[in-house]
């Protein structure tokens, strides 16, 4: 495989040392952006993608760069590329909030709201592009936009590909609207309250100064 070249024991290690080093940086930043800072060790498996596709082809309804169950299960590459960093950020989101809190269940829209969040903010990115944006819009309009309520099932692993996409984006979207409220430490407020109480209602209007269904409609108003 590709990836035994690269790395491991036909390997030079160059790639899992490029992995390792991304992922103490990631772990230092967990606790930076959202005061996660898991105590536990966490097992990362990077897959030769025709090997991932292989095996977990029927994990999804929709193609997956990644997941954790808990093993951080990712598509790999041989080397460490732009892809590979963002997919290992935000798998180690879902690894630390179940590190920090494993008998409680996220609703996916926050589960992959922090996770795109996270993701997108360790690249630099701050705030939804011109193409997200209208995507949300446009979905708003044609009055497909999901509900939060619907975005709280467990995972998203039983959406198609175009459903997945949006409930992606807009788990990501809402969760960047919850950072804009009170500011990006709002978040480390926020995530250190949800784990400690098992509460997502009370949290959510102790840092944010409201209960969630006024958040949500503020958000979709936004939206235009």
């Amino acid at each position: 495989m590709a990836i035994d070249r690269a790395g491991g024991i036909y390997g030079t290690r160059h790639f899992e040392q490029q992995i390792l080093a991304e992922l103490e940086r990631a772990y230092d930043q967990l606790d930076d952006y959202l005061g996660l800072r898991p105590g536990r060790k966490i097992e990362v498996v990077v897959y030769d993608p025709a090997v991932f596709d292989q095996q977990f082809a029927g994990a999804f309804r929709f193609a997956a760069a990644g997941f954790y169950h808990g093993v951080i299960r990712i598509r790999g590459a041989t080397a460490l590329d732009v892809r590979l960093s963002r997919v290992l950020h935000h798998e180690l989101v879902h690894a630390a909030l179940d590190a920090a809190a494993p008998s409680y269940t996220l609703p996916a829209w926050l589960n992959e709201g922090l996770a795109e969040w996270f993701e997108a903010r360790t690249q630099g990115k701050r705030h939804l592009d011109g193409r997200e944006q209208a995507m949300l819009s446009g979905a708003k309009a044609n009055g497909v936009l999901f509900s939060l309520a619907s975005l709280s099932t467990p995972s998203f692993g039983h959406l198609q590909q175009n459903a997945a996409q949006l409930a992606y984006l807009q788990s990501y979207g809402m969760v960047e609207f919850l950072a804009s409220q009170r500011g990006e430490r709002s978040m480390r407020e926020f995530c250190d309250r949800l784990m400690r109480t098992r509460n997502l209602d009370r949290s959510i209007k102790h840092v944010y100064r409201a209960d969630l269904q006024t958040l949500e409609a503020r958000f979709v108003a936004e939206l235009g």
